[in-house]
């Protein structure tokens, strides 16, 4: 069944739906996507939750298994030694597709032979599928970073400077680390078109030789800044991104890892300051305590002491 909305475009109805992202700190409705699970399945299965990953294998398994039991019993006598109808079909079609055969069941005509035959190949390369699911989630190469909730803007040198904070959350270096930092927002074109810019936004210090524990990124809001002009209430309403990517070589696992995170205007605290949260004890001993990465405080004001 096909529609029109008014201007010729035709449109499948019940093929497309609605899908709810996030970007930043907004939540998007993206319409007119397809929504079959089958086209991007592989994304799908990388991007899925552990618990929902095991449960559509498991699934998968299950329903595999039980649709060839159906079709054992098309033909009563295909498989010998059955007693408990489709519940011995199913476990034998379990042992056909993992290849336990433990041999008190087995085909019995010819039906039940071309069966099984099918059912093994199948077997063969659904396992093949998963094993290669779940070998390319674990081997993924990623970095652990965690990244403050909030940037911060303070004056650094003498200049006001948009910061972020993040750690490695490893006990590991990441050599050759390397940041960039984007601002996204909407722009009106010279002809009025609206469009969504994308800005580089300049760091005084974007590489790291080796990030072992915490780094912080230092935007200047200078001539150069796209925040040049911008108070504090026009960044706050409105609708612009910054997002900050991380890049560098993990040398536990010999990869390049990338991290990444998306900070909305409304993430910004302004006038603001991060907390210490490295430190040295008595016994010379550097400490780092990830439960504050988080932590901000206002800034200190200067006391007039006249």
């Amino acid at each position: 069944m096909s529609a029109t909305d008014g201007t010729g475009d035709r449109r499948l109805w019940p093929s497309w739906r609605p899908r709810a992202r996030r970007i930043g700190g907004r939540r998007i409705i993206a319409d007119g996507l397809e929504g079959s699970l089958w086209k991007d399945i592989y994304h799908n299965a990388m991007t899925a939750s552990w618990p929902m990953f095991i449960a559509a294998l498991a699934g998968a398994f299950i329903a595999i298994n039980f649709v060839f039991a159906l079709i054992y019993s098309l033909e009563p006598g295909a498989i010998a030694n059955v007693r408990d109808g489709l519940a011995d079909l199913f476990f034998f079609s379990v042992e056909t597709s993992t290849t336990l055969g433990y041999g008190e069941m087995y085909p019995d005509t010819t039906f039940g032979h071309a069966v099984s035959a099918a059912e093994s190949f199948t077997g063969l390369v659904s396992l093949a599928v998963m094993t290669g699911l779940v070998f390319a989630r674990i081997a993924r190469p990623r970095a652990r970073i965690v990244f403050a909730r909030n940037a911060v803007v303070a004056p650094h040198n003498g200049v006001p400077t948009l910061m972020f904070r993040f750690a490695n959350a490893r006990r590991n270096f990441i050599s050759e680390a390397t940041a960039k930092l984007w601002m996204i927002g909407p722009s009106v074109s010279e002809e009025g078109r609206s469009l969504v810019s994308f800005q580089p936004m300049r760091l005084i210090k974007s590489e790291n030789p080796t990030l072992a524990l915490s780094w912080v990124l230092f935007h200047p809001i200078d001539a150069k800044s796209p925040l040049l002009g911008m108070s504090e209430e026009a960044v706050m309403g409105s609708e612009i991104n910054f997002v900050v990517s991380i890049v560098g070589f993990d040398e536990t696992s010999g990869q390049t890892v990338h991290a990444r995170d998306v900070f909305a205007a409304e993430d910004v605290f302004f006038g603001h300051e991060y907390e210490d949260f490295v430190w040295i004890d008595d016994d010379g001993m550097r400490h780092i305590d990830y439960t504050k990465i988080n932590t901000t405080r206002p800034l200190r004001q200067e006391v007039d002491s006249k």
